[in-house]
């Protein structure tokens, strides 16, 4: 039986499930709390020292040595408030027999975390209605690149039926990276000053099947610029606009990006250079705290081989390391 089995014979999973998130969204609330302060967590009768200094936190590795589960979801970098809530949940659920087995409480593991993650269906699986696309966030996290990817993974999958639009004019080098990409693909490339110049380019491409739209890189701290942008990204456009993160940055300067940007109206996250991280654990960190679901996660510098649109099975995986050696596949 798969774990997923043998957790739903006694008809309780799903509640289970349900309480966990609950656990684990409190817990989260808890975070900053820990500032500045030195907490001891007890497991039976071990100690697991834990010293919070702002975001960051410092673990005793042998405490954690004697705690196969905990130890785990530490190591890939799941935050301690997840990963005591995860071992938990998993012990009341499974029996010692069943924790027995490494390879299952992996497997148990990867099962838990994609119940937890926020993770968008395929973007293009309605084919129906024209996709209009905006690339937002902070700059340097590859708004440019991973734009390029999408368009070449849908030319690739779909049609040509694309339209490229910026409104980065705060970069000249990228407004010459997108039409480049442009001319490579043979895909018009629309650049854009003002929100009425956006809206008779929208027009324009109306019939196209996918209008992907590049931005300009936006300090979390610059109010004004954010409001600039939500000009040219009006309601009334109907444009998904999905925040562009990078997997290399601190947890807690991600949570206020998020929170910052989140007045555009976000509706989806792609996090970035994921190749660049040594663990991913700080994709479920992030995304318990993210109502916006993750559409794609990117993993190196070609176009358009290294995107990935996502399941919650293959970013459980990914956060386990289980599909070390096929990223790049």
């Amino acid at each position: 039986d798969t774990p997923r089995a043998v957790a739903g014979r006694d008809g309780k999973l799903q509640n289970e499930v349900d309480e966990l998130k609950d656990l684990v969204k409190n817990l989260a609330g808890q975070i900053a709390q820990l500032a500045e302060k030195e907490v001891s967590v007890s497991k039976q009768d071990n100690q697991l020292k834990v010293t919070s200094v702002g975001p960051e936190r410092r673990f005793n590795a042998p405490a954690l040595h004697g705690d196969y589960i905990l130890s785990t979801l530490v190591d890939r970098g799941i935050n301690i408030e997840t990963s005591r809530t995860i071992a938990g949940f998993l012990r009341e659920s499974y029996t010692e027999q069943e924790l027995g087995n490494h390879d299952r409480i992996r497997a148990m593991i990867v099962a838990t975390i994609q119940d937890l993650l926020h993770v968008a269906p395929p973007i293009f699986q309605d084919r129906t209605t024209q996709h209009r696309i905006a690339l937002v966030g902070p700059t340097g996290v590859g708004k440019t690149t991973t734009l390029a990817k999408i368009a070449a993974s849908y030319l690739g999958s779909h049609s040509s039926s694309i339209a490229l639009i910026t409104i980065d004019t705060y970069r000249i080098a990228a407004v010459e990276q997108l039409k480049v990409y442009g001319e490579i693909m043979h895909l018009p490339v629309e650049v854009v000053i003002s929100p009425e110049q956006l809206e008779a380019a929208l027009t324009t491409h109306q019939n196209k099947e996918l209008i992907l739209i590049d931005t300009a890189g936006r300090s979390p701290r610059d109010s004004f610029c954010i409001e600039e942008l939500s000009s040219f990204l009006r309601p009334e456009f109907g444009i998904d606009k999905h925040l562009v993160l990078s997997a290399t940055t601190r947890e807690q300067e991600l949570l206020d990006t998020i929170e910052r940007f989140k007045g555009l109206g976000i509706t989806h996250t792609i996090f970035t250079k994921i190749d660049e991280c040594a663990n991913l654990g700080i994709l479920l960190n992030v995304q318990i705290q993210n109502a916006n679901p993750l559409s794609y996660i990117t993993n190196g510098q070609r176009v358009p081989e290294d995107i990935l649109e996502v399941t919650p099975k293959t970013a459980a995986e990914m956060i386990m390391s289980l599909q070390e050696g096929s990223m790049h596949e």
